[in-house]
């Protein structure tokens, strides 16, 4: 008992011992880092949405105020209405063309990398090489071949011209392939018992076990589509066919550059991106640590 009690006012003793001073300095330290990068990274969101809300005056006085001297929410009703742009009209076709090019690249791609990964034929390595290829191709090197393509099918100021040709990427088979590569065969066989053939096997088995990749491809997707600005202002030709970002370039192309409208609709624009990743980075991590890109 003695002995016992002993140990336990040790233990007792080191857990009452002060912290050392270094290693307190350390994680002070490294909050202050971590919050000085955090607001950091905010001032570009404080600056659209301070400019958004401010009068035309406020954004252009020589004297810096931290908070406009009125808040004007009439600025956002002004961007909608205003007939010049069709913000609204833009906003509807970059979420069809986001929406719509992620779900065909998930599904092309994640097909592509489980036929690489699992299908045995005998040119599948050479095939595999040939899409790590397209990847060190330039954006500029297909740009005239797809948009002369495009307009030969008559896709131009159309949403096929804009979603078709961006469907398949490259670097979402290789991410959908590294992943495969390590899926459990035990998990396949069983299936194969069961009689399911690659189809059933990948539609019933594989994709509910890789949610956390196609949330990670499908987010970066998803904002590389909604970010494209080059190909939608070659193909969007009609104002009926603006993206979000085409129409924020007519702003800064204006013979009268708004700001406030400017402000307020670069605001909005990124909306989207931001509840799309609020609602799942906890799944771009995992499935980026899942997909084997670091092996």
């Amino acid at each position: 008992m003695g002995l016992m009690g002993g140990s336990r006012s040790a233990v007792a003793g080191r857990a009452r011992r002060p912290e050392d001073p270094l290693v307190r300095m350390g994680r002070a330290l490294r909050w202050v880092i971590l919050v000085a990068l955090a607001l950091l990274f905010l001032v570009p969101f404080y600056l659209l949405v301070r400019n958004g809300l401010s009068a035309e005056r406020d954004i252009t006085s020589p004297s810096w105020t931290f908070f406009p001297s009125s808040v004007h929410w009439s600025n956002v009703r002004e961007l909608f209405d205003d007939p010049a742009v069709p913000m609204a009209r833009s906003l509807l076709n970059s979420a069809l063309i986001a929406v719509a090019t992620t779900v065909g690249t998930l599904l092309l791609a994640s097909l592509a990398g489980y036929g690489l990964a699992r299908i045995p034929y005998r040119f599948a390595n050479q095939v595999f090489y040939a899409v790590i290829g397209t990847l060190m191709v330039p954006a500029a090197v297909t740009f005239v071949p797809s948009f002369v393509l495009v307009s030969s099918l008559g896709w131009v100021s159309s949403l096929r011209g804009l979603i078709v040709p961006t469907l398949f990427s490259g670097f979402a088979c290789f991410v959908f392939r590294q992943f495969f590569t390590g899926f459990p065969r035990e998990l396949e066989d069983a299936a194969r018992v069961d009689g399911l053939g690659y189809w059933r096997t990948y539609w019933r088995i594989v994709v509910p076990n890789a949610r956390p990749v196609f949330a990670a491809v499908g987010t970066i997707v998803f904002i590389g589509a909604w970010n494209s600005f080059l190909w939608p202002l070659v193909i969007g030709q009609d104002r009926d066919a603006w993206t979000v970002q085409v129409a924020l370039s007519t702003f800064t192309t204006a013979q009268v550059v708004n700001l406030h409208e400017l402000f307020v609709a670069a605001a909005v624009s990124i909306v989207p991106l931001v509840l799309v990743f609020l609602l799942l980075q906890r799944y771009i991590v995992a499935g980026v640590e899942r997909s084997g890109i670091d092996d």
